[in-house]
């Protein structure tokens, strides 16, 4: 079976800088990995990478099996097929939530803007936001902006979520109910890559767990596996500090 998405020795420096170091990856259809690491470990940046939203200097990313780094391949293409969810919302403070959801169904897809305001609604209601959609963003809590935020990448019925430290921007009350929505996505099926410092939901929602340290994946397996019994000592010590 093709994996939806897979890394193949990607390497990425920033100046002099390594960050990413020859990155092997593969996700299956229906997967979640989740990426664990120090801050600075290359997760958020490898997240950047697939979405194209930063070239890799060596090493290939394929797309369903299509490599989408090669210079001729159409951006705008590529990413309309992701769904890419950030640390901070990124809503656009201008826009209303429901104009926030449609924007790139109807302008990046071409969708019919009826069609579009109806599955937004739908994704909208399911999430817990029914009534919010003539709210502009700072009428929300974190909670529900991040919500939002989740519902603008399913908008567009995307092959693969990135998820980037969704929780890191919330207060610790409002990070259960936008876990809750991700570990949802999990149940239906949706193939997602998420960085995350939350590490018991990691041990929860993923099916590979891979810990980066460094710029190098260090360690991967399966949750029971990684966080019971890590294999590398510098596993062990980031774990010890994270339960600390």
């Amino acid at each position: 079976m093709t994996p939806v998405v897979e890394l193949q020795g990607v390497t990425k420096a920033f100046g002099e800088r390594p960050v990413l170091r020859g990155i092997d990856l593969a996700v299956d259809e229906h997967r979640a990995v989740v990426l664990i690491g120090a801050s600075g470990s290359g997760k958020s940046t490898l997240l950047r990478c697939i979405d194209l939203l930063d070239e890799i200097d060596d090493g290939d990313i394929l797309l369903d099996g299509d490599v989408i780094t090669d210079l001729a391949v159409n951006v705008d293409r590529v990413r309309a097929r992701i769904g890419f969810v950030f640390q901070q919302f990124n809503l656009f403070p201008h826009l209303d939530v429901l104009a926030n959801v449609v924007l790139a169904p109807v302008h990046v897809h071409g969708a019919g803007r009826r069609d579009a305001e109806d599955r937004a609604r739908e994704l909208l209601a399911r999430f817990g936001l029914e009534g919010r959609e003539r709210d502009y963003p700072d009428r929300l809590s974190g909670g529900q902006q991040q919500r939002v935020a989740i519902v603008r990448a399913l908008a567009t019925s995307p092959r693969l979520i990135l998820l980037d430290e969704v929780t890191s921007a919330l207060d610790p009350e409002l990070v259960g109910e936008v876990l809750e929505v991700i570990a949802g996505l999990k149940e239906e099926g949706m193939t997602m890559v998420i960085a995350t410092h939350e590490m018991a939901f990691a041990r929860e929602v993923a099916d590979e767990v891979c810990f980066l340290h460094e710029g190098v994946i260090l360690e991967r397996g399966a949750p029971a596996t990684l966080f019971g019994s890590p294999a590398r000592p510098e596993t062990r010590r980031f774990l010890e500090r994270v339960r600390a």
